[in-house]
């Protein structure tokens, strides 16, 4: 596509790719760039016709554009607690003393039955019925006529056996 066929916001989203050092990038980029920044202008434009709606005003005016970006901002990027705050909470939480180490090589481990490495699943074994015929050789197939043989072996019932995750006591 020639460049002078190229939309006017899409050409300021390459502008501003450009400005901010990217120099490669797919071409569908700045579709996405434009779909964001489409659906961002609704969206506050929306707004802010609900807050001139609100106020019984006829027209949107800049009033009701700065509640609805201010409104918009607060709600797409919250704000992080003040410092003193932050500061406040980790002088609390930093009184509370850690947890005397056990004296012991390695890595410290929780307890064992606080891991997930203990078993917690099923098998499926089949139970084997005693049999009381020989096995057949390759010679006895021969003789014998298939359409001779209806009996069918019996069927085996799965035993379930569970290896649940229990509490050790300490």
């Amino acid at each position: 596509m020639a460049e002078e066929d190229v939309p006017r916001d899409a050409k300021i989203v390459k502008s501003l790719l450009k400005s901010m050092g990217v120099e490669h990038y797919e071409p569908r980029v700045v579709h996405q760039f434009l779909e964001i920044w489409y659906r961002y202008v609704v969206d506050v434009l929306t707004d802010a016709q609900v807050y001139s709606e609100h106020a019984s005003k006829s027209t949107i005016d800049s009033d009701d554009l700065k509640l609805a970006i201010h409104s918009k901002v607060n709600f797409t990027f919250p704000q992080p607690p003040p410092r003193e705050v932050l500061l406040e909470l980790a002088a609390r939480r930093n009184k509370i003393p850690l947890p005397k180490l056990t004296a012991g090589l390695g890595v410290p481990l929780p307890p064992e039955h606080d891991t997930l490495l203990s078993p917690n699943y099923q098998l499926v074994i089949p139970k084997k019925s005693a049999s009381t015929e020989p096995e057949e050789t390759e010679d006895d197939e021969d003789m014998t006529d298939p359409a001779l043989q209806t009996s069918e072996l019996p069927s085996q019932t799965p035993q379930m056996v569970s290896f649940p995750l229990s509490r050790r006591p300490n």
